[in-house]
């Protein structure tokens, strides 16, 4: 998956956010300049090539106070729309350096 496509989509309007991504958004007090903010200049630290209906990746990126943001994205590549399936502050206690799962 390539991160340019998924900032050109929601650059340009084409995205939706899931009830589950607004509610998790809610849940961490995450606002959508963070979100976003998070995403352009975040990087792909997952993929999941096999989701389905549309293959997405957990992206890493830093809210404009410098607090750690995960997002997963789904890309249409078909229509060009980015899909934002979840959004949440990570848990120090289950990452390494916000960009490694802890075993």
């Amino acid at each position: 998956m390539d991160l340019y496509d998924i900032i050109e989509a929601v650059e340009a309007g084409r995205i939706l956010e899931t009830f589950h991504a607004i509610e998790e958004s809610r849940n961490d007090r995450l606002s959508v300049d963070e979100i976003w903010s998070s995403i352009s200049a975040g990087e792909i630290i997952e993929d999941y090539p096999d989701d389905r209906p549309h293959p997405s990746c957990l992206i890493f990126g830093l809210s404009p106070d410098g607090s750690p943001v995960h997002t997963v994205v789904a890309y249409d590549s078909v229509e060009g729309w980015a899909i934002l399936v979840t959004v949440y502050r990570p848990d120090p206690s289950r990452w390494i350096e916000w960009r490694e799962r802890r075993r």
